[in-house]
């Protein structure tokens, strides 16, 4: 009988390149508008996304979220909605897909989420990622939508006007006493950093300046992971 070769041993296929998908997010109710463009794997969970929106928009993480696919509820227990431990993956969808995310109930603020396109991953690149956005993320706790905008239009208020009036008016007289040799008046001085005070407080209001780098930065350290849980 013929010697029967030993079959060699098969070569195991390589590991498939991860899929990615691209979602656009945008608070609802507001303008201008207040978005960002982030780009995950579609082996993330629900509730990663969830922390990685949290980091992308601006947001601490301290109150309840939920996202509603098909009229289907996902997020936080207290709100007894379906578990948000279930891959994007498992969900089927589809490019152009539009679903909503919400966060902080006493507010609310409402997102709308659109998968924009899929993709191979890239080599070399980190996942998540946050490609682009614009417009600053409101404080925490300021009283959702309409409580935002009333603070934002405070820095044109005309009390504003005034404190930068003060501002001015200070540089002058220092200009003014700087050429006469005078001394500069402790009172003006305490009128003015007053004024500034005032001001960084009506900065404040403005909310949270976007940096796609400190984004990045932050999603890089996968803080995300840890905002996915932060709740009280």
């Amino acid at each position: 009988m013929p010697k029967r070769t030993p079959s060699e041993p098969k070569t195991p296929d390589p590991s498939p390149t991860p899929k990615i998908l691209q979602f656009k997010v945008w608070l609802i109710g507001l303008s201008p508008i207040i978005w960002r463009r982030v780009q995950v794997p579609d082996a993330m969970m629900l509730r990663e996304l969830h922390g990685v929106l949290q980091v992308a928009m601006g947001w601490e993480g301290i109150h309840l979220f939920q996202f509603t696919l098909r009229a289907k509820p996902f997020g936080s227990l207290e709100l007894a909605a379906r578990s948000p431990d279930v891959a994007l993956s498992e969900l089927c969808l589809r490019q152009g897909t539009r679903f909503c995310y919400e966060y902080d109930f006493n507010g609310p603020w409402e997102h709308e989420v659109r998968l924009e396109r899929r993709h191979e991953a890239y080599p070399g690149r980190r996942y998540p990622i946050c490609l682009d956005g614009d417009g600053s993320c409101p404080p925490e706790d300021c009283g959702g939508v309409p409580g935002f905008l009333a603070r934002r239009e405070a820095w044109t208020a005309p009390e504003t006007s005034q404190e930068f009036a003060v501002l001015a008016d200070f540089v002058d007289q220092l200009a003014l006493k700087r050429s006469t040799g005078a001394s500069i008046d402790a009172d003006a001085i305490d009128q003015v950093r007053e004024a500034i005070e005032r001001l960084e407080v009506r900065q404040s209001w403005q909310g949270k300046p976007f940096s796609r780098k400190d984004v990045n930065t932050r999603l890089s350290k996968t803080e995300y992971l840890n905002l996915m849980h932060q709740q009280w």
